[in-house]
């Protein structure tokens, strides 16, 4: 295996970003598909040193007037919590969480394929295909329960009026309920290593620091299996694609950027909702409509003046990331593809909206934009963190229509990129699959 950068991860390094002793994680913070992942779960990652570990609660979306809205583990503590929306809520989630372990493995994987259980996936499927604002418009009546499931169905990075962002929320709060949102202990390059480590126990060879310029560079191999975005195998592959394929990889389309701050404070976060402290993650953005018209925002080419802003606070469960007394803040928003407006100021007063005297805390910060985080990871293509827009069509057809996804025309070539099925986060389930098809093939 060979890695461009000095260290192993992707999307799931840590790093020093501010100050020594503070521990950041680069891209992803929260893993509630790793323990959602029938790959992970099947790998002895704890006997190579990876080790999880659950806030109370996943996640807390304050709002206005210092109340906060909690998604606990139990769903039936979650619905208790959403007044008169309880009912509702069992009713859309009770049936995801109770077929989960029917369907997860179609959800991580290729849509086009033959489902193992036809009927409980299409029972999520009518959910799941609508427009986010509309299924949460429907389904609840008050604020709270739909405020939780808009900061959720976010996570699409795209407007919440597409089709198919209620996927997201089903999937997520669903995840939250079933496995949790934990962190791992350390920092996320804790899970890089723990697969680096059995990697290497079987055998296997990795080099970092060694940058991929021609697929030409590689010794002779049965298989070559590439993460990389498809822009970057047409760079590396040159003129083995055929025309055809070749034109299909450059029509593929990538989302809405992201501008992450990692913050080194002096205290944790002081939430006007005390029980924010419960939850790993905050969703930062008040109600559905505000939700909604900041994620339109980047697909017109704008930055939202209030953007919804995704905040983990990994040291109130994790104090080995921050000297003693100290704390870590993770915070991004989604931005225009490869915008270079800074957001540092919008994300911070989102912050202190719902944490009066957040400021106060800062230590010290550490700036990622679209930019930064491409020249450290080239698959996110202009901040694109999911390297490639979730948006139905490439949910679909991710790179391209093709029955196996994974293949390419040229025997022996795969993707294995989150550019392919499932897409985005730490689930491992776009390298499992292209391996399982490389195997097929042989």
């Amino acid at each position: 295996m060979r890695e461009e950068q000095e260290t192993v991860g992707g999307g799931t390094r840590s790093a020093e970003l501010t100050l020594p002793g503070f521990v950041h994680d680069v891209c992803s913070a929260v893993h509630p598909l790793a323990l959602g992942s029938p790959f992970f779960r099947s790998l002895p990652l704890a006997e190579h040193g990876l080790e999880f570990v659950h806030p109370p609660a996943p996640l807390a979306h304050p709002l206005d007037g210092g109340e906060a809205v909690l998604l606990e583990r139990s769903l039936e503590e979650t619905a208790a919590g959403l007044g008169a929306d309880a009912r509702a809520y069992r009713r859309l989630l009770g049936p995801v969480v109770e077929s989960w372990s029917r369907i997860e493995e179609a959800i991580l994987g290729p849509l086009l394929a033959v489902p193992r259980h036809p009927l409980a996936l299409a029972g999520f499927g009518l959910k799941a295909i609508q427009p986010a604002v509309r299924l949460a418009g429907r389904t609840f009546s008050g604020e709270r329960a739909r405020a939780l499931f808009a900061g959720a169905a976010a996570h699409s990075i795209q407007a919440l009026e597409r089709p198919a962002t209620s996927s997201f929320g089903l999937v997520l709060l669903a995840l939250g309920h079933v496995h949790g949102w934990p962190v791992a202990r350390g920092g996320s390059q804790r899970i890089a290593d723990a697969l680096a480590s059995y990697l290497r126990s079987l055998g296997g060879e990795i080099q970092t620091g060694a940058p991929v310029e021609s697929l030409a560079e590689l010794p002779s191999a049965r298989a070559v299996l590439c993460d990389v975005t498809p822009r970057e195998l047409v760079r590396l592959a040159g003129d083995r694609l055929p025309g055809r394929y070749r034109a299909a990889l450059e029509r593929f389309r990538y989302g809405a950027g992201v501008f992450k701050l990692d913050y080194a404070l002096d205290g944790p976060i002081p939430w006007a909702a005390p029980e924010c402290a419960r939850a790993g993650t905050v969703h930062v953005g008040g109600t559905l409509a505000e939700v909604a018209a900041s994620e339109r925002a980047p697909e017109r080419g704008e930055n939202a003046e209030r953007p919804y802003v995704l905040l983990a606070q990994p040291t109130l469960f994790d104090p080995s990331r921050a000297p003693e007394g100290r704390h870590t803040a993770w915070a991004y928003c989604h931005v225009p593809n490869g915008s270079s407006h800074g957001m540092t100021e919008r994300i911070e007063a989102q912050i202190e909206r719902f944490a009066p005297g957040f400021r106060e805390r800062i230590l010290a910060r550490s700036v990622l934009d679209p930019a930064e985080l491409e020249r450290r990871n080239r698959n996110y293509v202009g901040g694109d963190i999911n390297a490639g827009s979730a948006a139905l069509r490439q949910l679909v057809a991710r790179p391209v229509v093709r029955l196996v996804p994974y293949t390419t025309p040229v025997a022996g070539l795969y993707l294995c990129s989150s550019s392919a099925p499932p897409g985005g986060g730490v689930h491992g389930m776009c390298g499992y699959l292209a391996a399982k098809a490389a195997l097929r093939r042989r």
